[in-house]
């Protein structure tokens, strides 16, 4: 069993091949701490033979809430579409209490897959506030349950899938664009290791997508060749405005993206 948050993974499935070809098969793994992306599951499943499990939750609720359990009927399904599952959030686990996707009015979103709102919860694992700070605890706490700060879907089958966090959902031309779903699309490329998309200022669409690219070591790759890869599997208003290359992306102890570290690059970025 190996618990790891999908950063690590992403190194052990971008591992020289010697290491990867000698690594223990039937590894059961539970990851958590960011939204993983569906090409690392498929390829750490395909490659080591493990078993991905996706839980969710976070510091405020002591620390799951979610499971991405698999059913019986996943494993008829070819290995791309399981691991689409698997990147979802999935459905709530019984000991921890409830969980629901409501819009600004805090009715539950329709369960189609489409319809994007925030993720709120209570139960027995949530905390009860902040320490010395009952405005943000209401604030937190409206309607009653605990806001996440998630925004997304909940699929027919019942399960959910987190877009973005809703301070990083890019708003360009008036059309919400997921950045989860851009580095989705940007990680199936194979020159890739890591990627993170941000929201940046743009004097006509108001924001747009920036793409921040790890390159595998030796690969090449241009901005162009990229943006190309992007246009074909995403609706070209999706479709990094800028790719910048970097050696590697800032991130917090526990493996998270410290995007706010990107967008306060801003300044450099414009000069360059």
């Amino acid at each position: 069993m190996l618990c790891a948050a999908p950063t690590v993974l992403i190194g052990i499935a971008n591992a020289p091949e010697a290491l990867r070809r000698n690594a223990r098969r039937g590894v059961r793994v539970l990851t958590a701490g960011a939204p993983p992306a569906a090409a690392t599951i498929e390829r750490v499943e395909h490659e080591l033979g493990w078993e991905i499990t996706q839980v969710y939750g976070l510091t405020e609720t002591a620390p799951f809430v979610t499971v991405c359990e698999p059913l019986a009927r996943h494993a008829e399904l070819p290995l791309a579409e399981r691991a689409r599952i698997k990147a979802r959030q999935g459905v709530e686990l019984v000991t921890s209490g409830e969980l629901l996707v409501v819009d600004e009015r805090g009715a539950e979103v329709p369960h189609d897959g489409a319809t994007v709102g925030e993720i709120v919860v209570r139960g027995n694992v949530v905390m009860e506030g902040y320490y010395n700070d009952p405005e943000a605890t209401e604030r937190a706490f409206m309607g009653g349950y605990f806001h996440t700060g998630d925004a997304a879907v909940v699929h027919p089958d019942g399960y959910a899938e987190i877009r973005d966090r809703i301070k990083d959902v890019i708003i360009s031309g008036g059309e919400n664009i997921s950045s989860v779903e851009v580095e989705g699309v940007l990680l199936r490329h194979a020159a890739i290791v890591e990627v993170a998309v941000v929201g940046m200022p743009d004097e006509k669409w108001g924001e747009a997508p920036h793409a921040f690219v790890v390159r595998a070591q030796g690969a090449e790759l241009t901005e162009d060749a990229l943006r190309a890869f992007a246009r074909e599997n995403l609706a070209h208003f999706k479709v990094p405005k800028r790719v910048h290359f970097v050696d590697e992306l800032p991130k917090t102890a526990t493996g998270k993206i410290q995007k706010y570290v990107l967008r306060g690059r801003r300044t450099s970025i414009a000069a360059q």
